[in-house]
């Protein structure tokens, strides 16, 4: 049993909870914002025995935990959205702990390989003036940052084949959505989509898990996407 620990106890939270003893994991840690208010329940005493920590928090406290989890040689999976524009420095502060991190903005397996038709599509569209790439993405109401996490990254993925296209993102946050991207191209003519549709939140805990049990004994900073293309590679 691989001894894990869980920072954020929402839904996301509760869903690895459930799921993480079928998989082979014990969750030996659960701390909600409660009892680790500004990451200060991250000590050592309580994360003795821990292998891998999975974080699905919030964005403001993303950095910190970081900070404080990679002092104690703890490997990280993290899953919360909207921290991207600090990977620079927590990149730095795993490289400077000698431990391993996987972090994405959507822990489905099929979202990731979402991203690689993402991008031959945009390949294939790169030489047709004629189509107008879009992306739209919805999610559930309680969702705080828009344009999501995924559709950030879909944008960044394809964006090196569609340099001087314009690409706009549109965003809704309604009723109980778990989450739907739609990459499309547009033409007087037709119109060509590419959609992934999450049924729940069983995929997202499905990767996060699969992506700790792979980082165990692990030093690094790598994307999920990453972890995926060495798996398919091995």
């Amino acid at each position: 049993m691989i001894n894990l620990a869980l920072l954020g106890y929402g839904k996301m939270g509760k869903t690895l909870a459930s799921l993480a003893p079928q998989r082979g994991f014990e969750v030996s840690l659960v701390m909600d914002i409660d009892v680790n208010d500004q990451s200060r329940g991250i000590t050592r005493e309580k994360f003795k025995g821990v292998d891998v920590c999975v974080d699905f928090t919030t964005p403001q406290a993303v950095v910190e935990n970081v900070h404080r989890v990679a002092a104690l040689g703890v490997n990280l999976v993290v899953g919360t959205t909207g921290w991207q524009k600090h990977l620079p420095e927590v990149r730095k502060v795993i490289e400077q702990a000698g431990v391993g991190l996987v972090y994405a903005a959507n822990f489905s397996i099929g979202v990731n390989l979402f991203y690689k038709l993402a991008r031959a599509a945009a390949e294939i569209f790169a030489p047709f003036p004629m189509y107008d790439p879009f992306l739209t993405e919805a999610h559930h109401k309680m969702k705080k940052d828009a344009p999501s996490g995924t559709a950030h990254e879909i944008l960044r993925q394809i964006q090196p084949y569609l340099v001087d296209r314009d690409v706009p993102v549109a965003s809704v946050r309604a009723g109980f959505m778990p989450g739907t991207h739609e990459l499309g191209f547009d033409s007087e003519a037709d119109t060509v989509l590419l959609r992934h549709t999450a049924r729940g939140r069983q995929g997202f805990a499905e990767g996060a898990l699969y992506a700790a049990r792979w980082v165990v004994g692990k030093k690094g900073f790598y994307s999920f996407a990453e972890v995926l293309e060495l798996r398919a590679e091995s």
